[in-house]
């Protein structure tokens, strides 16, 4: 669908949720990304200044964090490319994408042959985003903004067969209960698959690797090489997977 059709069908929307749409697809370019060119996303050219307009536009409560949803992060670009090169790694199964911003390896899942595909992620721009991206690659993908993280949050691990983790690890205090969300996934009976291009917060003993990608990033990227100042550079990004006897040592201990 083009853009000038996703706008006309946003204006049949709730306003509320129409005007995000709008908002959306005036601060957003339909690109390829650069290390996964079969999916086309909407995404932003600078982080700071779409900060601030969703401030102007939407208020101070709706840009408590950054838009991360804007832009193609290292680790799910990895996860992406990982899940297109291995198709059989979801072909069949239902796929949660966890803390999905813009939705990559979601759609990657989806393109790949997963049975469901399931994207959480709790900015409601990132939904949008999400459901906006899907649509711009002809993939299904159901979005929720539930937080998984919450203690009360009920959560059925016994619909998921695979979870795909891109880029949850930037932040020690996310990182901690990321993990111990990722380990009852695990717990569960699910394949857990993350890509991170090396954060410090990344539980690294729980982990084996699967594969390693050289990820074109832009600058805005700031989570990803801080000591470089070109506009553009490579970052070397590993997808893991959380290993069952390393979680199930951790839950006997």
């Amino acid at each position: 669908m083009t853009d000038e059709l996703l706008a006309s069908s946003a204006a049949q929307l709730p306003e509320w949720i129409a005007g995000r749409v709008e908002f959306f697809l005036a601060h957003t370019t339909r690109c390829a990304t650069p290390h996964v060119p079969e999916i086309m996303l909407h995404l932003g050219t600078e982080a700071v200044p779409l900060w601030d307009a969703i401030e102007r536009r939407f208020g101070a409560a709706a840009a408590t964090a950054p838009p991360y949803w804007g832009f193609a992060w290292p680790g799910g670009q990895a996860v992406a490319r990982h899940v297109l090169d291995h198709p059989e790694i979801v072909m069949g199964r239902r796929v949660l994408d966890f803390a999905s911003g813009c939705g990559i390896s979601a759609i990657a899942a989806a393109k790949s042959g997963a049975v469901r595909v399931e994207s959480h992620d709790i900015d409601p721009l990132a939904v949008i985003a999400i459901t906006m991206n899907a649509d711009a690659n002809g993939v299904a993908v159901e979005v929720s903004a539930v937080d998984l993280l919450q203690d009360n949050t009920e959560f059925d691990y016994s619909g998921i067969d695979l979870v795909l983790a891109g880029d949850a690890f930037y932040d020690g205090d996310l990182a901690d209960r990321a993990t111990a969300f990722l380990k009852r996934c695990r717990g569960a009976g699910c394949t857990v698959l993350i890509g991170d291009p090396g954060r410090a917060a990344l539980p690294r003993q729980l982990l084996v690797k699967r594969g390693e990608y050289v990820v074109p990033v832009a600058a805005e990227n700031q989570y990803t090489a801080a000591t470089t100042r070109e506009a553009h550079h490579s970052v070397l990004a590993t997808v893991w997977e959380l290993d069952a006897d390393k979680v199930a040592a951790t839950f006997a201990s």
